[in-house]
C-alpha cells in the first residue's frame, strides 16, 4: 500500500509539472489531485523536493539496471538522455523553479554511480586507492552532467543519439588510461 501511495503522490506531481513550475505546486495540489490528505503526504515525504527526490531514485534505480559496465556505460547515458527527454516538461519545469539544484544533484548522484561501477570493473587488476577512483569518477561525472545540463538549456533538441556517439569516441579507452595513469604515478612515487 505505501508503494501504491507514493507512486499516486509522484503521478499527480508529474501531472501537475505539465503545466505549472515545482515552485508554484502546493502540497495540497498534489494531495487533491490524488485524493489523499496532508497527513498520508508527510507521512511518506517531508516536502514536494523530497518527492521529487525519491521519484528520480526510483527512476534511476530502473534506467541503470543491467547498463554500469564498460561495455554498457553508453546505453545507461542513453537511458539518462531518453528520461529527460521523455519527462521533458517535468525537468524543464523543475530547472525553472527556485529548486534547479535539485536536478544538478540527481544528475550527479545518477552519473557517478553509474561512473563508478565502470571504474571498479575496469580497476579489478590495478591498484588503486578508493580515493583516486573517487576522483577519477568525479571528474568524468562533471563532463556528463556539463553536457546533460547544456542539451537541458538549449531545449533538449540535440539527437541524445548523437552526443552519446561523440561522447563515445572521445571516451574510448580512457577510462582505462586514467586508472593506468593513477596506477603508475603511485608506483614511482612509492618506490621514490
Amino acid at each position: 500500500m505505501s508503494q501504491i501511495t507514493k507512486r499516486a503522490m509522484e503521478t499527480s506531481l508529474k501531472k501537475l509539472l505539465r503545466t505549472k513550475s515545482l515552485n508554484k505546486i502546493t502540497i495540497t495540489d498534489i494531495t487533491e489531485d490524488c485524493g489523499i490528505n496532508r497527513m498520508t503526504f508527510y507521512y511518506h515525504f517531508k516536502d514536494i523536493y523530497d518527492l521529487v527526490e525519491w521519484s528520480w531514485e526510483e527512476d534511476t534505480k530502473k534506467l541503470l539496471a543491467g547498463k554500469k559496465t564498460y561495455e554498457t556505460w553508453t546505453d545507461g547515458f542513453l537511458k539518462i538522455f531518453e528520461f529527460l527527454k521523455g519527462n521533458k516538461l517535468f525537468v524543464l519545469n523543475i530547472c525553472q523553479s527556485i529548486r534547479r539544484d535539485y536536478v544538478e544533484n540527481y544528475l550527479y548522484q545518477f552519473t557517478y554511480r553509474l561512473l563508478i561501477d565502470v571504474i571498479e570493473e575496469k580497476s579489478t587488476n590495478i591498484q588503486l586507492s578508493q580515493a583516486d577512483k573517487h576522483f577519477i569518477a568525479n571528474f568524468y561525472k562533471y563532463a556528463f552532467v556539463g553536457l546533460l545540463l547544456e542539451w537541458i538549456n538549449e531545449n533538449m533538441e540535440t539527437a541524445p543519439e548523437e552526443i552519446i556517439k561523440k561522447t563515445a569516441a572521445i571516451m574510448h579507452g580512457n577510462i582505462v588510461r586514467a586508472l593506468e595513469t593513477f596506477r603508475t604515478d603511485i608506483n614511482t612515487s612509492k618506490s621514490e
